[in-house]
Formats: C-alpha cells, sequence, structure tokens
C-alpha cells in the first residue's frame, strides 16, 4: 500500500483531532516514505572531495587503509534536512552496495536527490539510479 494512501487511512480515523496533532502525524509518516535518489561512489582523494579527504564534513576521521569499512554516505543538500549527520540509513536497489550507512559527509550544492558511498581509491567507481533511501 502506498504511503499517502495509509495517511489519508489515517487522517480519517481521527477526524476529531486538531490539526496540530494531524499535521505531526502526517509528517511522521512521511518520514517513513523512502527518496528516490541517484547513488554514485567516491573515493577519499582531492580529486573528489575537498582538501581535507580523509575528514568529513561533519568531522569524521576517515582510516586511509580501509575507507569502506566505516560505510560512509555523503547526501546532497536538499536531503541534509531529513538525513542528519550520524544517522543509519538504509538504501536499497544497488546490488552488492545495498546495507546500511551512516552520514558523514555532504555533497557538493550543485547535486540534488543524490547519495554518495565511501569506497577505496582501488574499487570501482559505479552510478545507480531510482535507489531508495529510507530512514532508520
Amino acid at each position: 500500500m502506498h504511503i499517502n494512501t495509509i495517511l489519508s487511512l489515517v487522517l480519517m480515523v481521527i477526524p476529531f483531532q486538531n490539526d496540530m496533532v494531524k499535521k505531526e502525524i502526517a509528517k511522521e509518516i512521511k518520514d517513513i516514505e523512502p527518496d528516490i535518489v541517484t547513488v554514485t561512489t567516491y573515493s577519499p582523494s582531492i580529486e573528489q572531495t575537498d582538501n581535507t579527504p580523509l575528514i568529513t564534513a561533519s568531522g569524521f576521521k576517515i582510516n586511509p587503509n580501509n575507507p569502506k569499512k566505516h560505510r560512509i554516505i555523503a547526501i546532497s543538500r536538499d536531503l541534509k534536512r531529513k538525513y542528519k549527520f550520524g544517522k543509519k540509513v538504509r538504501i536499497t536497489g544497488i546490488g552488492e552496495l545495498s546495507g546500511t550507512y551512516t552520514v558523514r559527509d555532504v555533497m557538493n550544492k550543485r547535486y540534488r536527490k543524490r547519495v554518495d558511498i565511501l569506497i577505496g581509491t582501488d574499487d570501482k567507481q559505479t552510478k545507480f539510479s531510482k535507489a531508495k533511501l529510507y530512514k532508520i
């Protein structure tokens, strides 16, 4: 069942609640719905980050010997309000990279609806469209 259908049913069941309660319930239900995003990968290098490739925007220090062990993602700035630094997310629809990650970095402002997965410098770069990003 689509999340908007669930939201409509819930709001019909509680017709006597005040508008503030309804808005709060609607917000909570919307947070359950996944965001459809493009997923790419990046390595901790100056060419792909900034001049401090081993330190994320949240201040997290990356292990240079095995950066992908941290399971870190960078999110586009339009997703930053919903997915805060340090929060866990689940990404599906990206093959063997699907799984749980921690938000520790942010992408350049030119990107929208996008997630970047940290990988090692020797790993193959890849891109997926229409992946699903869930709050945990």
